[in-house]
């Protein structure tokens, strides 16, 4: 029989052997752990749980290599060329070139830019802008038209001279004290006054001259009085010995209406005037210089640029367009 004194030694010594048999099971569970789990177990410190219930080993997947679907990249569209603008070749103006003095407002500008173009390839003429965009006959303290073309002639000697004048004309006129409304009686009278002075003075310096008259702009009220200035300037020119030039038809459709796109010296239809229904296009530029080649030819003593006599325009308005004074009336 086990003595009392024998029972209390193995209590008092079973959780020691507990303790060892425990500590042997973790040791050989350990031997069986991967390099990873180690690497856990070192991570995450010891416990007093992790040796009485030992954690079982997780297997660790390795990362699987997903390669994401890349977009199709998108194929464009190549776009159509468009034909590419012929180049006007330059050709150097001999020195004794004649001159072609284009004088007027921003219109004379553009008519200018599209004469140059004519002429490009003619070594025996020059085309001289000498135009002031803002300019007029209203407005004779800004720029003085009739004072100003005797000292540009002199400066240029121009074999001819082409006017363009008067798009910035619907304003008030200042005669004597007064201010005068557009196309008054006294606002005419004095708006022919003037035209007059600068037909006389270029006919005085004995340089022929085309008188350009203005095209149709896309405010009704502006074309109607475009229209009765036009007989104005046909007056001015034909009485000094000038020749007035009517572009009208060719910026108009055959109802007469103002339009943006239209003919060019083609045939083809092309944008002649910008978005403001006031400028012109560089084809409308052309156009405008299109409808004075044959009259300089003449003068000149030229075949016209491309040997072109006709002109293209809507509804097969001809070139020599019909007297308006009748209409305006």
């Amino acid at each position: 029989m086990v003595s009392a004194g024998r029972i209390r030694a193995i209590v008092r010594r079973t959780p020691i052997l507990i303790l060892a048999v425990g500590v042997l099971m973790v040791a050989a569970a350990s031997a069986f752990h991967t390099p990873a789990m180690a690497q856990e177990e070192q991570s995450r410190g010891w416990s007093l749980r992790d040796l009485l219930f030992p954690r079982r080993s997780e297997r660790i997947e390795p990362p699987l290599d997903i390669q994401k679907a890349r977009p199709k990249a998108k194929t464009r569209k190549s776009k159509p060329r468009l034909p590419a603008v012929p180049q006007t070749p330059i050709v150097e103006k001999t020195p004794d070139a004649r001159v072609v003095l284009v004088v007027g407002d921003f219109m004379a500008s553009g008519l200018g830019e599209g004469l140059d173009t004519a002429f490009a390839e003619n070594a025996g003429v020059r085309i001289a802008v000498r135009s002031n965009g803002s300019s007029g006959f209203v407005r004779d303290d800004f720029y003085n038209w009739p004072e100003q073309i005797k000292t540009l002639i002199e400066t240029e000697k121009p074999s001819v001279v082409v006017v363009m004048l008067g798009s910035n004309d619907r304003q008030q006129m200042k005669v004597g004290d007064v201010r005068e409304q557009p196309r008054s009686e006294n606002w005419t009278k004095e708006y022919e006054r003037r035209t007059d002075a600068l037909g006389k003075a270029i006919a005085e310096a004995k340089v022929p001259f085309l008188w350009v008259g203005m095209p149709a702009f896309r405010l009704p009220k502006m074309t109607s009085d475009m229209l009765a200035f036009n007989d104005i300037y046909r007056s001015a020119a034909e009485k000094h010995g000038g020749e007035f030039v009517d572009v009208w038809d060719g910026f108009v459709d055959e109802n007469g209406a103002f339009v943006t796109t239209g003919p060019d010296i083609n045939g083809q239809a092309v944008r002649l005037r910008s978005d403001d229904g006031i400028n012109v296009s560089k084809a409308g530029k052309r156009k405008l210089a299109f409808y004075t080649e044959k009259s300089l030819a003449k003068i000149l003593g030229l075949a016209a640029p491309g040997s072109v006599t006709t002109v293209s325009a809507p509804a097969g308005a001809p070139v020599e367009a019909p007297d308006r004074r009748a209409a305006s009336a």
